[in-house]
């Protein structure tokens, strides 16, 4: 059928032509190296893999200090949320995750648990069920768990993150290194080969974890590699103990990969390409990409409710998101419209696909002319199952600080920007 339209706007920006993996998000890692975690200024894999971070840095560490009154206020307005941003940096305004990954670093899990409190733990915990996908290391792996064990007796961890139902523990190793085994079937080598031969050498190690005990994994835990550290006297034997791991719930949720040791500072070499593998097997694991409902002809939808109405599907829309939606055409349908009205002083875009969701890199049609009104006309359209897509290309300035970065800009945008889509046809 050929395509008949009157008007379809399309601006041939320097963005029109690149393809972005991390379409929806805002940016794509945010590092934690908040209250008692090591603060780093720099993430190697990320540069690596030309991959855009913002992180967020205490300035107290070690466990002799306690975190000063800035620390407190900046980490809970960062991951809590504040007036200005209600859901928290991890999350847009209908709680999908703002970034495709988490990087945690090492340092004090407990404390840096208990330093979230409870509405910090579990802005963690929505982010991984939403989709967000999340990397540990260290302290950064002990933070997934549902438990530790002691002893031979198991300890629930409420000031975890449990976002892997699993148990950690403690290998007792402190300042040291160790070798990894990369298991034969490892989802890792789908990125690097390692020098071919299964083994990555010499990964630092101060106090981490493995995952314990094969009959007590979780469904859906994959095994990534192993360590390589000879047993001795009166230590305790992590020889071919667990390492690496990753959990996936479900289709809908974000990947979680944790390792207990400290490749994330190399700059070169298999230990730099093993973070980035690490990285890169998260990202892969977001979750499936969801519907926000069907649209019925001639019928309005109002995307203008808030985080607090707790109503994902009505919610309005933040900064470089996508919402998606469905229309079924029918036969002989003429006079097809779509319309999208939006708050002024903001820039969304319209994009609509045959049989699969819309994005800037996969469309039939679309509509970049700046502001927040778009329409498609077709007088006549192919019928079947037709997908529509509002981005919301406005953001905020990021501006680096001595502690992570701070917004300025349209900071509105954070808490959401309400919009009003109509499809029509005679």
């Amino acid at each position: 059928m050929k395509y008949k339209y009157l008007t379809i706007l399309i601006l041939f920006h320097i963005f029109f032509f690149e393809l972005s993996n991390g379409q929806g998000y805002y940016k794509d890692i945010f590092m934690d190296g908040g209250i008692k975690l090591t603060s780093m200024e720099r993430l190697p894999a990320a540069e690596l893999l030309n991959l855009s971070i913002e992180n967020f840095a205490s300035t107290r560490y070690s466990s002799t200090y306690p975190p000063t009154y800035e620390d407190t206020i900046n980490q809970n307005n960062l991951i809590i949320g504040s007036r200005n941003d209600i859901n928290g940096i991890l999350l847009y305004p209908d709680g999908q995750p703002r970034f495709r990954v988490v990087y945690v670093n090492g340092g004090i899990a407990t404390s840096h648990g208990e330093s979230l409190g409870e509405k910090g733990r579990q802005r963690y915990r929505a982010y991984i069920s939403a989709g967000g996908s999340y990397v540990g290391t260290c302290a950064g792996a002990f933070l997934t768990a549902a438990g530790t064990i002691k002893a031979d007796t198991v300890y629930p961890r409420d000031n975890y993150f449990g976002i892997w139902p699993g148990i950690a523990r403690a290998t007792r190793l402190l300042k040291s290194s160790t070798g990894m085994f990369i298991e034969k079937n490892s989802p890792l080598l789908q990125y690097y080969d390692f020098g071919g031969d299964l083994y990555i050498d010499s990964i630092r190690h101060n106090g981490g974890c493995h995952a314990y005990e094969e009959e007590l994994y979780p469904d859906q835990t994959e095994i990534l590699l192993r360590y390589d550290h000879p047993a001795q006297e009166g230590k305790r034997d992590i020889y071919k103990k667990i390492s690496a791991w990753a959990y996936k719930e479900n289709e809908y949720s974000g990947r979680v990969i944790a390792i207990g040791s400290h490749p994330e500072a190399i700059a070169y070499g298999e230990r730099l390409e093993l973070m980035a593998a690490l990285i890169k097997y998260a990202i892969d694991g977001n979750g499936k990409t969801r519907l926000k409902d069907t649209l019925e002809n001639g019928e309005i939808r109002k995307m203008y409710k808030s985080t607090y109405d707790n109503d994902p599907d009505f919610t309005m829309i933040g900064d470089k998101q996508y919402h998606h939606f469905m229309v079924e055409i029918p036969r002989n349908a003429k006079n097809i419209s779509i319309e999208v009205k939006g708050a002024l002083d903001y820039d969304l875009f319209l994009y609509l696909k045959k049989d699969d969701f819309a994005f800037r890199s996969n469309y039939n049609f679309l509509n970049l002319r700046p502001g927040a009104e778009k329409s498609l006309f077709f007088e006549d359209l192919e019928p079947g199952t037709w997908y529509l897509s509002v981005e919301c290309n406005s953001t905020v300035e990021a501006i680096k600080t001595e502690w992570g970065y701070k917004y300025l800009g349209e900071t509105s945008v954070l808490n959401g920007v309400p919009y009003s889509i109509l499809v029509k046809w005679e």
